[in-house]
């Protein structure tokens, strides 16, 4: 039997009206002295009723937050919810800030925004040694990749754990929250000081194989891929697959997904959907030159129970916050496993959302489950170490 401290609150609501379920989970946090509530908003919901509902108490407690394409709660995977988390202001110290205008994005303006948000965090809390960085993006912003090299040059050894902003699977406009407002073309950052343990990371039940192909023709700047091995993307990735062209669709690139190599780990690649051309449209930057292998799916319920279980070690959980890839969410309904998951999800007590793409560190991935796990301080201790599965990864990607 698991076992839980409830140091951290969640809170969620299934009423589709916007202003209920707003009134339903602000409700469930009332009382308590919040640092931070991190909102996660399923599709169908009024954006400017919820920022009505949010306006009062926006003005006294931090809030951050995104739209989704799926939600993580008690139940597992959830659609059209709104869920909550809020860390209290006992056991946290919380500066955010806001990136906008991405489309213009400079990395001095990044790096800025994370030394004055550490800086606010250490000075008023120097005796708490632990600190993590939490970053939400809009999905559809083709930033991610530029941000997370920025604002992890500024942020140090601190581990960065973000997700991208959802649109359910229409992929047409995502938004981000900060101080009671929705934006889109921004990203929202979160430096967080705390006296508990956090265990930063990331995985993917993921398996690389022999095949190999390589990027001919690619456009970085918009995430397309227009050749793979010399001949067009699309239907060369289909032939590689054994499949017609027209039965590409976001289950099979969720079923078939491929990875590059960077050092020593792989990180995958994922693929959105295939334009008209042929060509193949990425969640991640994607250039000419890089070799992409194959990669085959292991048991995604026996392989999130398994890494699931190493964060929650001798029976006791900690509150975990996670962003989980769509194309996860996507294979679990495919293979009939999402009642299974989502059982394990609960078992768990995560919270989170699915998004449209994953950062950790240095690097910007599709299809992995990545997050923060935070423990109550012991009774006898003041401090505990923020520890990270993975390493930074430097090395260069693997290349033609």
């Amino acid at each position: 039997m698991l076992r839980s401290k409830a140091f951290i609150t969640r809170a969620q609501s299934a009423d589709p009206d916007t202003a209920r379920a707003a009134a339903d989970v602000l409700g469930q946090l009332a009382g308590q002295e919040l640092a931070l509530i991190i909102l996660f908003v399923g599709d169908g919901h009024d954006l400017p009723v919820l920022e009505r509902a949010l306006a009062t108490v926006a003005a006294t407690t931090q809030i951050i937050g995104c739209t989704t394409a799926g939600e993580i709660a008690a139940g597992g995977y959830l659609e059209g919810q709104i869920v909550a988390l809020g860390l209290p202001r006992s056991l946290f110290r919380v500066a955010t800030g806001c990136l906008g205008d991405l489309r213009r994005f400079t990395p001095e303006a990044a790096r800025d925004l994370a030394f004055e948000l550490r800086a606010e965090v250490t000075f008023s809390t120097a005796d708490w040694a632990n600190e993590v960085a939490f970053l939400l993006t809009d999905g559809l912003s083709l930033m991610e990749d530029q941000l997370v090299w920025a604002l992890s040059e500024a942020l140090g050894q601190s581990p960065l754990v973000g997700g991208s902003a959802g649109d359910g699977l229409r992929f047409g406009k995502t938004f981000v929250l900060h101080a009671g407002k929705f934006m889109t073309d921004a990203a929202v950052l979160a430096v967080l000081r705390t006296p508990c343990r956090i265990t930063a990371f990331r995985f993917d039940h993921l398996e690389p194989t022999d095949q190999r192909m390589v990027v001919t023709d690619a456009c970085p700047a918009q995430r397309l891929v227009r050749e793979i091995n010399g001949m067009a993307a699309g239907p060369e990735y289909a032939r590689i697959l054994g499949k017609d062209p027209q039965q590409l669709s976001p289950f099979i690139f969720a079923a078939n997904p491929v990875v590059s190599k960077i050092g020593d780990e792989h990180h995958v690649l994922a693929i959105q959907r295939v334009e008209p051309d042929g060509t193949l449209r990425f969640f991640s930057a994607i250039e000419t030159g890089l070799v992409l292998r194959l990669a085959q799916s292991t048991d995604l319920g026996a392989h999130l129970e398994r890494e699931l279980s190493r964060i929650a070690p001798k029976g006791e959980t900690p509150t975990i916050l996670a962003c989980d890839c769509i194309l996860r969410r996507l294979e679990a309904e495919n293979t009939q496993s999402r009642h299974k998951i989502s059982h394990i999800l609960d078992k768990y007590g995560v919270t989170g959302f699915n998004t449209y793409g994953e950062q950790f560190n240095l690097v910007h991935v599709n299809q992995t489950f990545t997050g923060l796990a935070f423990y109550p301080p012991d009774d006898d201790t003041d401090a505990m170490e923020v520890s990270a599965f993975l390493p930074r990864q430097t090395g260069a990607p693997e290349n033609a």
